[in-house]
């Protein structure tokens, strides 16, 4: 019998587009002779729809992300928790009657930022016994918030970049003190990035300190927590996480790196998905073996210190001096056919495809929290 996954995405946050994206190449690639696929689009707004299952309805179309539209019918989760040997049945509310939809095995949030990577759609599976695929409630919302990835991590004796946690209402009473504690602690540039939000989506290079006031402003727009970080002279490599399997360790690709051109200043929103700028994307990373070691080694250890699950992605910079300094863990990262994570598999000899049936098979067996 074939399993049936639930794709979702859209959602809230600034990354709905990336996320409308990302379900396009899924939907491209997975076995439909080993899964049949259920496609569920939220829109800005917060409603779950039935859209689509077309992957060509979800590509960039001169350089436009696609959007969820409030139309069709209303999905709705189960009334009641799922219980183990009974269906998981999804409904649909339709002209103001409910009616069962379809029965799903498992769910996979394909969801970027917040109101969906970062717990919040988790904990609506956990509460009803829902298998879905990637990271639990607490490393999700750990994962997401920058600041609390970064006290977890070190606690864990892992190194990250120096820096400050700025709140809104405190920046607009102390601002002159928090710009002379920069000043005073960490030397220029400083990397200015909303604490809860992905794909470099209001993240600013400051160079000089007359600018931080305009870069925290493009931060607060998208989170009132604010990450102040002292930049870190390195390479920026990127390694892929999969879960171990039957309770072995995690597998950790051979890491790659993003290298970006003189016209731009750092590797931002745009330069991720629109084609600005000159970025080129190298696999395996031209890092010596013990270097290239060291950072599958760091990576599997976030994985565990953040108790990851299903997938992750760790990214790091690596200075002159061969430290390994990460950067940021994605629990849900970019997966279209050419983003790094799935490239990174591939150069591993795992096919896009068969690195989506990976995840959906772990996640149809794995147990959720307390019962």
């Amino acid at each position: 019998m074939r399993t049936t996954v639930a794709l979702l995405f859209g959602g809230r946050s600034g990354e709905h587009g990336i996320s409308c994206v990302t379900a396009g190449g899924i939907l491209s690639a997975i076995d439909r002779e080993r899964f049949d696929v259920l496609a569920i689009g939220i829109t800005r707004a917060g409603r779950w729809v039935q859209v689509s299952a077309d992957p060509s309805d979800w590509t960039l179309v001169d350089g436009n992300a696609p959007e969820v539209h409030d139309t069709g019918v209303e999905v709705l989760l189960p009334a009641v928790r799922h219980r183990a040997g009974e269906p998981i049945v999804l409904r649909a509310l339709d002209d103001g009657a409910v009616r069962d939809l379809a029965e799903v095995d498992v769910v996979w949030p394909l969801l970027h930022g917040a109101y969906g990577e970062d717990g919040t759609v988790q904990g609506q599976l956990e509460m009803l016994d829902i298998p879905y695929v990637g990271s639990g409630v607490m490393a999700s919302a750990a994962s997401m918030d920058k600041a609390a990835t970064k006290t977890l991590l070190r606690t864990a004796g892992l190194e990250c970049a120096p820096g400050i946690v700025v709140h809104e209402d405190h920046w607009a009473r102390e601002e002159g003190r928090v710009l002379a504690h920069l000043q005073e602690h960490h030397p220029l540039p400083w990397f200015v990035k909303p604490a809860r939000a992905g794909s470099s989506l209001g993240v600013s290079r400051v160079s000089r300190p007359e600018d931080l006031g305009a870069a925290m402003k493009t931060a607060f727009a998208e989170d009132p927590k604010v990450l102040i970080e002292q930049g870190i002279v390195g390479r920026e490599v990127e390694c892929g996480v999969l879960q171990g399997r039957d309770g072995g360790e995690p597998r950790t690709t051979i890491p790659g790196e993003v290298t970006v051109g003189d016209d731009l200043e750092f590797y931002d929103y745009e330069s991720k998905y629109f084609g600005k700028g000159t970025v080129s994307i190298d696999v395996p990373a031209s890092l010596p073996d013990a270097v290239l070691e060291e950072v599958r080694e760091v990576a599997s250890r976030a994985f565990t210190a953040l108790g990851l699950e299903g997938l992750g992605r760790v990214d790091v910079f690596v200075t002159e001096d061969s430290r390994v300094v990460i950067n940021e863990v994605n629990t849900m990262p970019g997966f279209t056919p050419y983003s790094m994570f799935p490239v990174l598999w591939k150069n591993m000899g795992l096919s896009y495809a068969d690195l989506i049936a990976d995840l959906v098979e772990q996640a149809a067996a794995r147990r959720l929290g307390p019962r």
